[in-house]
């Protein structure tokens, strides 16, 4: 799928507008870099060494004679120099090592997936295992969140800066017919313009029947600062389409099948499934820019009275797809016998400036004012029923603007770092606040604690509240409550003990997907998936502890996760107990030319009602029909690093070469088998 492939004429009014946007967008960017290149071509930073360097001094060289050979004499910048620099200016450095945490992000996500589930083929949903609150917005999203595990948001983008070139090549087998790549290139036009750009493609068959993951995302960044460090600018664009194939899952007797390991059908595309003609895509695009001025720089050491003025940028574009050949009578009735489409669209733009002020002993104040414009909805109403007094009308669109205010407070007081971030919606429409609050402390060294509170009152996403089908009931109008969560986390750090983090967390109004009576007649549908609010509290505990233990080159990682839900288990379902523990040996070979990196990795959580998927949606429901049985998965490695090449293979679920494999991941979605995937993360500093 292209990422600025045509749309069908119920988009052309915002295809114009969107297109117009961006192509101001290229050019503003086009324009920038020309400016920011001109203005700081004649100050840049000569590294060359007279007569050293490829470009040396030509005047000291016997340009006559062919055999002169330039040698470049030049140190290699250290790694600490290639800085990597978060949208909020946490800064960090490249890691090119070789640890049991770098195998633990070999994935398609790039992040430790401890706390998911993943289905059978890459690039698909996640059951999730466990969940965090601590994220907040004003406003809903599009919902489709299945399809947003892979989603960039705007913290996920990262800015550099780099003494050289730098490149990362990712590559990962998948399953049958594809690869997963993700390619890197950042460099320093001058000492302070700094661009990136990349792009993560994904292809995969699967192992089963019409599950193809066809993925793809590029990323562009911009990093600037002027020479007397007053302005400050990072900007970024990201376009992504995310799309899979569904098949609703196995049937009745294809899950019979399944569960009774018949080997016959080892060879997975034999299994029956529900339907082999529907797929459903996400499409997203958005555009990124902060940049500030500091109008009063202050004090050079301290910064002290520095009054800084800054203004920020999220115009993000959203649409998602369902299509379907045929209709399958498993949802229910349709109003269509073919060629099913649901097609839903979200735009977003928010502007936020600030005015911060910086002092010694107040600390960094911050007054924020944000304005933004929502457009969520379809092409045509819906009117169910008669045209009279009596019929129901779901409407296509929501749409309006909001007002916020708030602050932000930052002040360290001795070992203490103290933080805090608040915001209100001034609208009658769209209520809704958050509060977010943090107290560090770091012992010494080894020891660090840290202690953070997140209140956030915000609407259900869209697809909660408004939602049009050509699937009967996939139709719905609702007026729902804020939902309002409040979580407390604790965190310690402590390379002596142990890593522990604990959450408490409690969520009134909580939304979600569930099932309801089949009342519509003459249907075959098995479940029929509506959206409700629970009108009970969630009570929701996490903990979770990590530690390793090293004798000689023996090293054992382990991580156990412990969770209670005390109140709501009826509709908000977690395994009590999840571990990790990988059991490993790592050294030098061949006189230090190879790092290697080798051992075992199992996984364990007990059974709980996992959640179902639905692919009309791309979100999971709520469903007391199949128990998610807990199951141990182990995996064989054997990761080597040669100089900044790190080279993975993993023999994935061994096991069940063994126990043969009938394990899920959700109602009806199995479980991977056993596969033996390779790949490599390649670093070039040129």
């Amino acid at each position: 799928m292209s990422f600025f492939g045509n749309y069908s004429n119920l988009h052309s009014l915002k295809n114009y507008t969107f297109a117009a946007v961006i192509r101001f967008m290229v050019r503003y960017t086009i324009i920038l870099l020309l400016i920011l290149f001109s203005a700081e071509g004649f100050s840049q930073v000569d590294l060359r060494r007279d007569g050293g360097g490829v470009m040396g001094n030509t005047s000291n060289r016997d340009i006559g004679d062919p055999q002169k050979t330039v040698i470049d004499n030049r140190e290699k910048p250290p790694i600490e120099d290639y800085k990597i620099i978060s949208v909020e200016n946490d800064t960090t450095y490249v890691d090119t090592t070789l640890t049991i945490y770098k195998d633990y992000k070999f994935n398609y996500l790039r992040k430790d997936n401890f706390e998911l589930l993943s289905f059978a083929n890459v690039g698909h949903a996640y059951t999730s295992l466990a969940y965090n609150f601590d994220e907040v917005d004003l406003l809903p999203d599009i919902g489709a969140r299945a399809k947003h595990f892979s989603y960039y948001k705007v913290d996920d983008i990262f800015y550099y800066h780099v003494p050289t070139p730098l490149t990362e090549l990712f590559f990962k087998t998948t399953f049958e017919q594809g690869q997963n790549v993700n390619a890197f290139f950042t460099t320093n036009m001058t000492p302070r313009l700094n661009i990136s750009i990349a792009y993560r493609g994904l292809r995969s068959l699967g192992k089963y029947q019409h599950v193809m993951s066809s993925q793809g995302a590029f990323r562009f960044t911009v990093n600037y600062q002027t020479k007397n460090n007053r302005y400050d600018l990072k900007t970024h664009f990201v376009s992504q389409d995310t799309g899979n194939e569904e098949n609703g899952g196995l049937t009745r007797q294809g899950n019979i099948s399944y569960r009774s390991k018949e080997e016959e059908f080892d060879d997975r595309s034999l299994l029956p499934v529900n339907f082999k003609d529907a797929e459903n895509m996400l499409y997203t695009k958005r555009f990124f820019l902060k940049h500030n001025y500091k109008v009063v720089k202050g004090n050079d050491s301290t910064e002290n009275n520095q009054i800084r003025i800054g203004h920020q940028l999220n115009f993000t574009d959203k649409e998602y797809r369902y299509s379907q050949n045929t209709p399958f009578a498993g949802f229910g009735a349709s109003y269509k016998n073919t060629n099913l489409r649901d097609e839903v669209e979200y735009q977003r733009v928010s502007n936020l400036v600030y005015a911060q002020y910086q002092n010694t002993i107040l600390g960094e104040l911050t007054f924020q004012a944000k304005y933004s414009n929502y457009n969520y909805g379809y092409s045509k109403k819906l009117i169910l029923g008669d045209l009279n007094e009596s019929a129901r009308v779901i409407p296509n669109r929501l749409k309006g603007d909001v007002f916020s205010v708030g602050g932000r407070y930052k002040k360290k007081i001795g070992g203490f770092q103290l933080s805090g971030d608040a915001m209100v919606n001034l609208s009658d429409e769209f209520s809704g606040n958050y509060l977010k609050a943090n107290a560090g402390y770091r012992l010494d060294e080894n020891n660090k604690v840290d202690a953070s509170l997140v209140i956030n009152s915000s609407a259900p996403n869209f697809n909660f509240l408004l939602y049009q089908s050509d699937y009967v009931n996939y139709n719905w109008y609702n007026n729902f409550d804020n939902v309002q969560k409040q979580d407390l986390n604790i965190d310690l750090k402590s390379k002596k003990i142990a890593n522990v983090s604990a959450s408490l967390s409690q969520i009134n109004n909580y939304t979600y997907f569930g099932l309801r009576d089949n009342e519509v007649e003459g249907t075959e549908a098995d479940t029929l998936i509506t959206p409700y609010q629970y009108n009970g509290n969630i009570g929701y505990l996490k903990l979770k502890a990590s530690r390793k233990f090293e004798y000689w080159r023996f090293s054992l990682d382990n991580t156990i996760m412990y969770q209670n839900v005390f109140s709501g288990e009826e509709v908000f379902r977690v395994p009590d107990f999840v571990t990790r523990h990988s059991f490993y040996y790592e050294d030098y070979w061949f006189n230090k030319a190879l790092y290697l990196n080798m051992g075992f990795t199992f996984n364990y959580f007990t059974s709980f009602m996992a959640d179902g998927y639905d692919p009309v949606l791309a979100e999971f429901y709520v469903q007391n029909k199949q128990e998610l049985g807990g199951f141990y998965r182990a995996d064989f490695f054997f990761n080597g690093k040669v100089d900044q090449t790190r080279i993975f293979l993993k023999l994935e679920n061994f096991s069940t070469i063994f126990e043969g494999n009938n394990n899920y991941s959700a109602p009806s979605q199995p479980y991977r088998d056993f596969v033996i995937r390779f790949g490599l993360v390649w670093n070039f500093f040129l």
